[in-house]
């Protein structure tokens, strides 16, 4: 039969509460007396009943997340980062895919399958602003993502402006006039890729370089064949460019792929900078430089303001908490040398940038 809490109260010589206490992580117990009881759990090899730990305490120890596409290495890795984070506070993560579609996201906040959590991460795709409504719910939610701003809940997010606008500015600073961009979506006000054009043309502007939308290449998604499929479309055009911005990596990674089979050279004839700071990206041929938005900082504050939301030790109006962004400088665009005094602590093989404007 399985080891009971009397039997570890026993074996512990201590009363079946102070178990208890230490199984929910009691802050005012002796060490030694915890200690003691750690010991007879592990002998005995005890384990709590969460059910009925969840009917006491009103919680389940479970938080969601939902992401449009686990497919796009982007929303893996925050994923995985989520985890961590999860794991590092006690609370496990059920992770859902939305696909982006609008309907689906709208239907999962209604969900009956959110009751088996605490709370929800959400990271809308196919939403937009015109949703914002949607978002009031009557359980803790932290929003992710740059579909939705100024809703009823917590936000999480990347400075995408500024990132962008930085990550341009590199580009200038190494002497690159026409930077080319792969990613934009035609008519898009409101997400990603417009912000990200926005800090673009902003660097642009600043920098007296006219915009020039023949350098601009459209796409709808964002996986390396649109990345490719816009750079073979650059190129049939015949437009000149000498460096290109990707607003994402994979897209960037998709459009080297094409100017290596063009003969372009990364980076003497074309420089290549993206955005998102994967892992995958420090392995390409040439390492990609990017721009890292602080994926892991905003997994690590989604998860942590979801649970002083799910405590109840955060009340009031919903905040909005802005990651700090560094560029990591690789082969395919080298730091410039005018750029030589802003170095940050990278990992191995990186240069990191810190973020010109942030």
């Amino acid at each position: 039969m399985s080891a009971t809490l009397h039997d570890v109260a026993r074996l512990a010589g201590v009363s079946i509460k102070t178990v208890s206490n230490v199984i929910n992580d009691y802050p005012h117990i002796r060490p030694t007396t915890k200690a003691r009881v750690e010991q007879a759990i592990a002998e005995l090899g005890y384990t709590p009943n969460l059910t009925a730990r969840s009917l006491r305490s009103g919680r389940t120890g479970a938080i969601a997340l939902a992401v449009p596409d686990l497919g796009l290495a982007y929303f893996a890795e925050l994923a995985a980062s989520v985890i961590a984070a999860a794991e590092a506070a006690g609370v496990v993560v059920l992770v859902e895919q939305t696909g982006a579609d609008p309907a689906r996201e709208r239907e999962l906040l209604r969900s009956p399958r959110l009751k088996l959590t605490d709370g929800l991460i959400f990271s809308p795709l196919g939403m937009g602003q015109e949703d914002a409504d949607a978002l009031a719910v009557d359980y803790p939610m932290v929003l992710l993502g740059e579909r939705i701003f100024d809703g009823p809940t917590d936000h999480v997010t990347m400075r995408n402006v500024e990132a962008a606008r930085a990550a341009t500015e590199f580009l200038l600073a190494s002497g690159r006039r026409r930077i080319a961009v792969v990613g934009a979506h035609a008519g898009e006000v409101i997400g990603s890729a417009a912000l990200r054009l926005q800090g673009y043309r902003e660097a642009l502007a600043a920098a007296g370089i006219p915009y020039d939308d023949d350098i601009v290449g459209y796409t709808t998604l964002w996986h390396r064949a649109n990345g490719a499929d816009s750079m073979r479309e650059l190129l049939a055009r015949g437009v000149e460019f000498d460096a290109v911005f990707g607003l994402n990596d994979t897209l960037a990674l998709g459009a080297m792929r094409v100017l290596q089979e063009a003969g372009r050279s990364i980076p003497d004839e074309v420089a290549v900078v993206g955005f998102d700071g994967l892992d995958e990206a420090e392995y390409s041929i040439p390492s990609l430089t990017t721009v890292d938005p602080g994926r892991d900082w905003i997994a690590r504050t989604a998860v942590s303001t979801l649970l002083e939301r799910i405590a109840g030790k955060v009340t009031g109006e919903p905040r909005l908490l802005l990651a700090d962004f560094r560029i990591l400088a690789r082969e395919s665009a080298p730091r410039p040398a005018a750029l030589a005094g802003a170095d940050a602590a990278a990992a191995p093989g990186d240069t990191a940038v810190a973020g010109l404007r942030s």
